[in-house]
Formats: C-alpha cells, structure tokens, sequence
C-alpha cells in the first residue's frame, strides 16, 4: 500500500501516512486492480448563484506529482456547461471518490483553476475520435429538443472534420482542484471506521494531520 504501516492487529495502518497525495495514490493503483469499473469515477460537488449545491460523477484525469507547486486533482469539461460555469463562478469545488470494492472513501476540496491550453490540448488529443466530435456536437446542460437533434450534429461534425485533425474547441478545457483538505476513510466492522483528514492554509504550504471519530 505504498507506505507499509501497521496498527496493532497486522492491519495496514494509513493514518500513520504524513502524505496525503501519495496515499491517495497508492490507494488509486489498489482500485485500478479491484474496481469492476472506472476507479477514476468521482463525485464533483459545485454550488450555483443561488448556493444550491450540484453534484454529479466526472472522471479524474490527473493527479499532479511532487514536483507540481500546487498538486491537485485534474478533470475536463464543457466550460459552457452547468459545472464550467458553477466552477468559474465561484472558484471552488468538492470531490469524492468511493471505492466500494476496498471499502475506501477520499474526500477532497479546495480551489479550483483552469488548467494550461497546452495541457489541455494534450489530453484532448488521446480522446477517442468520437469522443472529439462529441466535444464539439454537445451543448451540454442546454435543452435537447430530441435525439435525432443531437445525433444530426454529431453527423455535420464527422463531415466537417472528415479524417483530418480534430482540434480543441474553444469552450471545451480543463480544470485543477488544488485542495486544502483531503480526508482519507476506510471502513471497519461495525461502523467504527478508521479517519483521518489532512489540511493546510495554502497550495504551498505544509499539511497537518488528525484523526476523526467515525
């Protein structure tokens, strides 16, 4: 599990961990091997102009690595759509990732900005061809008056781009939620589960640690 820690009955002990990305990251190849599908999958919570909470599941598309100056969590989406304007609105986020297969939760919520066109541009281009044109063809959130609708768009698209490039749209980008709070959770035998959450004032500066009652 990364680092091999142990509480007094054998069993690996996590909240001896002083690094909460490279936890997460150990725990992350565990659900890659034990998930039946997307180990990826995490909820994404933003808030309206109202405040009214939204939540929906995304697919994490990168964790940055040590030498990042403000690791965080990577996702992409319409700009357009509900989550890219509750997201450039108010600068926030939450995610959760639940495991069921490990009994393991990772809370996480902090900043949020967007990430480089060059990056950007990067992970647009190892999408899946229709996954492109369905980048562009989409008008996500917006009213659909039909399927038949959304699926003549798809067609004027394929046509356009034939079997050339498919370029980036311009609506279409990235985001990074760099967290000043990651809770990590495992479950145990009659709910007396095992928290710890680690937190910081800042991107760059140190974290502490706590364990919580289940």
């Amino acid at each position: 599990m990364g680092e091999d820690f142990q509480d007094e009955s054998g069993t690996p002990d996590f909240t001896a961990a002083e690094d909460p990305f490279a936890l997460f990251e150990a725990w992350l190849v565990e659900a890659t091997a034990s998930e039946p599908n997307d180990p990826t999958a995490m909820a994404l919570a933003t808030v309206d102009e109202a405040g009214l909470p939204n939540v929906r599941m995304v697919l994490l598309k990168g964790v940055d690595g040590a030498e990042h100056p403000e690791r965080g969590f990577v996702f992409y989406t319409n700009l357009e759509s509900a989550k890219g304007r509750e997201l450039a609105a108010s600068g926030k986020a939450a995610v959760l990732f639940h495991w069921k297969s490990l009994q393991r939760q990772v809370r996480a919520r902090g900043s949020v900005t967007a990430v480089s066109p060059e990056e950007a541009d990067a992970y647009f281009a190892t999408r899946p061809r229709l996954s492109r044109i369905g980048a562009w063809a989409s008008d996500q959130s917006r009213a659909l008056e039909s399927r038949l609708a959304f699926e003549k768009k798809i067609a004027q698209y394929t046509a356009k781009f034939g079997i050339g490039d498919i370029p980036r749209p311009p609506h279409w980008s990235g985001f990074r939620l760099t967290p000043v709070e990651i809770e990590l959770w495992h479950n145990r035998p009659f709910r007396l589960h095992d928290r710890v959450v680690f937190r910081r004032q800042g991107a760059t500066e140190p974290w502490t640690k706590a364990r919580l009652y289940p």
